[in-house]
């Protein structure tokens, strides 16, 4: 079962209360297939009752609340909307900043992604949890808890995965670590290790993929340098949104987690 957060209940309860009447509230529920009759209460607890109730009712409440949002997320404001926005803060944001939270994001046409994903960056969480490794799990942490508040603190944090992660790899092996202990030469290190160098790979598609995983570490670690919190704003006119850092931190994850996984197969063999 994929439940709705307590913090999304919480936060989008009173954002729908302000956007909706209580005729409006109850057709936008029940096209979007929460289950019984309106609950009673004014409009916020009308709306924690229902969500609450999916959660204890429905076998997918998360994909109802996808639906439910789907029209205020993805119609233009009014100009009366923007008016309050632009006093009040934007709402719409509010809930991705919960979804990022709770490592889910919201996909245009009612879509909540991560809830039944087993992508890089859940396989990578699950991994650390069982791995032991505090530090990274931190920043892998850090990585999602930013990415909509300070996206350039959310690339810092995600270059920091990879770095530490191939860190692990290098002091475990007891191979030397690099002169500069930054993501691409770390990353050069480790994949001239594990054999995962594009010359040394005999499949030409294999070696185009792993190609643009070099790429993948010149491009994060060249935007933590030049918008991540770690080294403050450098001379590049950046303007780093939230859907930049998430591409940063995905690709790092995914990054990660190959290592982790590659590393486990050639212990394997051994």
């Amino acid at each position: 079962m994929t439940q709705i957060p307590p913090a999304l209940i919480g936060t989008t309860a009173p954002i729908l209360d302000g956007h909706y009447t209580h005729a409006e509230l109850n057709a936008l529920f029940m096209q979007a297939g929460f289950p019984g009759d309106p609950p009673e209460g004014n409009k916020t607890q009308k709306c924690l009752s229902w969500l609450r109730r999916a959660n204890a009712e429905c076998s997918d409440p998360l994909g109802l609340f996808g639906t439910l949002i789907a029209e205020m997320m993805d119609v233009e404001p009014t100009a009366w909307r923007l008016e309050q926005y632009a006093k009040d803060g934007d709402a719409r944001e509010r809930i991705r900043t919960v979804l990022e939270k709770e490592q889910l994001s919201y996909q245009r046409g009612g879509y909540i992604i991560g809830a039944h994903l087993k992508g890089p960056s859940k396989s990578l969480g699950e991994r650390l949890n069982v791995g032991g490794l505090a530090a990274v799990d931190l920043e892998y942490q850090r990585a999602y808890n930013f990415i909509g508040s300070d996206p350039g603190a959310a690339v810092t944090a995600a270059c920091a995965i990879v770095e530490a992660v191939c860190k692990h790899y290098l002091e475990t092996e007891n191979i030397p670590l690099p002169n500069k202990q930054t993501i691409a030469p770390l990353w050069t290190e480790v994949a001239k290790n594990l054999g995962l160098s594009p010359g040394q790979m005999a499949d030409d598609d294999l070696k185009q993929i792993l190609s643009g995983l070099f790429s993948i570490a010149a491009g994060v670690g060249a935007l933590r340098t030049h918008e991540g919190s770690a080294h403050g704003h450098g001379s590049k006119n950046y303007k780093i949104e939230a859907r930049h850092a998430r591409l940063a931190v995905h690709a790092a994850h995914t990054m990660a987690l190959f290592i982790l996984e590659t590393w486990e197969a050639r212990g394997r063999k051994k």
